[in-house]
């Protein structure tokens, strides 16, 4: 299956459903103008991008919408995408460089690793 990537609107939308399971499209539409502000022709065109892409699937009666990809799947894309972008796909190098910056307290350390024992096994 091909990657599915979103952009930020994209996003929006998806949010709703992951959370909601199924909406029909008239109540994302009601969410999303009273959230961020979009016309009803916006997210309707939206929904049909995210329809196009296979993110989401479209049922009768009522256009209800329902997810067809998890958030966690368009989260492991989206890492691997700003890993690759950003530092040549190397997650060494992204810890490397983003740890440097951060004040970890002694149980966010203990948690990462925890994390990293569970790797070697």
């Amino acid at each position: 299956m091909n990657e599915i990537r979103l952009h930020e609107g994209e996003l929006n939308i998806m949010e709703l459903l992951w959370s909601n399971k199924v909406l029909a499209a008239k109540d994302i539409s009601k969410i999303i103008k009273e959230y961020i502000g979009w016309e009803k022709n916006t997210t309707y065109t939206v929904i049909k991008r995210l329809i196009d892409k296979g993110a989401i699937k479209r049922e009768d009666p009522g256009f209800l919408c329902k997810a067809t990809i998890s958030k966690r799947t368009v989260q492991n894309t989206e890492t691997v995408s700003l890993l690759n972008k950003f530092y040549n796909g190397s997650l060494t190098t992204f810890f490397t460089e983003f740890l440097k910056n951060q004040k970890l307290t002694p149980g966010e350390l203990l948690e990462l690793e925890r994390i990293v024992s569970e790797q070697k096994l």
